[in-house]
């Protein structure tokens, strides 16, 4: 079953997750398939720009708790998008949820839908967001962060905006992203590859410095009695024992 389809249009590659039956959930088939095709479309040099989209209501729905990836192949997916020598852009119409983001955050530029949510619900089955700070540390609001770090609470995509997660939001999202792709297919592809290393900086010295310490928290994380407690009580949608 292919999780990740392809299409090209004017020399931007769209790569859709295709994954309904568990809300595009970051499974390790999925991380694969994305790797890979990300992998060609760095290869091709028909391809100016990739943008990242999804099928269904649900951009992803975060980690698969049935089938996870391994927090280094999660890893290595979020890099990958970062240091991709072509642009990325996310387009959303739908709801992101945890190990969702970190790929909207790895994306050079994000654009969503007014009916886009965002929560990192993490801290709410027992883990908590470590790998995705990768990206996501480097390109948002600190105290924004903080907050629904720590709630899991869900917010819109003007608060996604406002805090840097997205880069704008709108009805129509494909009137919005039409001038950002316009503009990508009139760069030059060298120059657009040296502009995106330019931006990008910050965000790989934080891969180069911390990767290894959040993949550890990460996999201490998953395995701990409270994770599994919380994965158990969401898959029987429950709550679970620590809420008061």
């Amino acid at each position: 079953m292919t999780l990740v389809l392809r299409a090209r249009a004017r020399a931007v590659e769209t790569l859709t997750l295709d994954s309904p039956h568990n809300r595009n959930a970051l499974s390790a088939a999925l991380v694969g398939e994305l790797a890979e095709a990300l992998a060609d479309a760095d290869q091709d040099a028909e391809v100016r720009a990739v943008v990242l989209t999804h099928t269904g209501t649900t951009f992803s729905a975060g980690a698969d708790l049935r089938d996870p990836p391994p927090p280094e192949a999660l890893v290595g997916l979020l890099r990958q998008i970062v240091e991709l020598p072509k642009p990325v852009v996310a387009r959303v119409t739908g709801h992101v949820r945890a190990g969702g983001l970190g790929l909207l955050a790895a994306c050079d530029i994000a654009a969503a839908s007014t009916e886009a949510t965002f929560a990192f619900t993490e801290v709410r089955i027992g883990v908590a967001p470590a790998v995705i700070s990768l990206p996501l540390l480097p390109r948002t609001d600190p105290r924004a962060l903080a907050r629904y770090y720590l709630t899991g609470e869900r917010f819109d995509a003007a608060e996604a905006a406002r805090t840097g997660l997205l880069t704008t939001h709108a009805d129509d999202v494909d009137t919005a992203l039409a001038p950002i792709l316009d503009g990508l297919r009139k760069s030059a592809p060298d120059a657009l590859t040296e502009t995106k290393r330019l931006l990008t900086t910050r965000v790989l010295e934080a891969f180069d410095r911390d990767a290894d310490g959040l993949t550890a928290l990460s996999a201490r994380l998953f395995s701990s009695p409270q994770a599994r407690e919380g994965m158990t009580a969401f898959l029987e949608r429950r709550d679970p024992a620590w809420v008061v």
